[in-house]
């Protein structure tokens, strides 16, 4: 299993675009078998700064996801908004516990 997390703040100009980016790309992959992968983003308070968390089955199965047209297309203009150097970080699985989860690992917070 392969993880990753990726941190970046984008310009305030361009929070809304990235979002819909994102939203693109993520329609693309909900696509593919999503039992070889999951891919969550989470919005920090300010609405500027995201954090991308991928798991992945195997390599075959991330290098599918990062070629993806519409991903790569959000990377592009990401990298062109971005108000700092991202941080990039690969990560150890630990454990987990309980689902929230859909199929495509998607959840709405009732509260908000």
């Amino acid at each position: 299993m392969i993880n990753i997390q990726v941190k970046y703040t984008v310009k305030p100009e361009f929070s809304d675009t990235n979002r819909e980016n994102i939203e693109l790309f993520l329609e693309s992959f909900r696509e593919l078998d999503h039992t070889k992968f999951r891919y969550q983003i989470f919005v920090e308070e300010d609405g500027l700064t995201f954090c991308h968390h991928s798991a992945y089955l195997n390599e075959d199965i991330q290098k599918q996801l990062l070629a993806m047209p519409l991903f790569l297309e959000f990377q592009r203009q990401r990298d062109a908004n971005l108000a700092d150097t991202p941080e990039m970080k690969v990560l150890k699985f630990q454990g987990s516990a309980g689902s929230f989860d859909n199929v495509f690992g998607n959840f709405e917070d009732p509260e908000g």
